[in-house]
């Protein structure tokens, strides 16, 4: 279950599907959580005419402190980096008052059928900069 405090915040609770047999979670789940709290947070984004396509070209995670089975989750969303055709966001996972984990995810505006890079537009770019870590 999740739910969304702001659009750059979501809380969850670590379901069992995420856990190993050692009841911690999967490094694989942090990233996929941390893309659903990015989605929620792009959703919020303005919309511009002409928009690009925006891939993920990295994704890694750094964990400070395993969670486990039914540990409440807060993945909040944060931009690190603006580039000219790039955006990189970081989203910090924390538990009650510790640090859990930190998620990178950089993506790549792109457009036509061979994806070539693009510039971010000025509307995206200015919402974007309000993120800035």
């Amino acid at each position: 279950m999740t739910s969304a405090e702001r659009s750059d915040v979501v809380e969850m609770r670590v379901p069992p599907r995420d856990v190993d047999r050692h009841g911690r979670m999967f490094i694989a789940s942090y990233i996929s959580q941390a893309e659903t709290a990015l989605s929620n947070f792009w959703r919020t984004r303005p919309l511009v005419d002409d928009e690009p396509a925006y891939i993920a070209t990295k994704a890694s995670c750094a964990l400070h402190r395993g969670l486990r089975y039914d540990d409440l989750a807060r993945f909040s969303v944060r931009v690190g980096k603006i580039g000219g055709k790039s955006v990189g966001f970081k989203i910090v996972v924390e538990t009650g008052q510790e640090l859990a984990a930190e998620v990178e995810i950089l993506w790549l505006a792109v457009r036509g059928e061979e994806q070539e890079p693009v510039p971010l537009p000025e509307d995206t770019r200015d919402w974007l900069y309000k993120y800035l870590d």
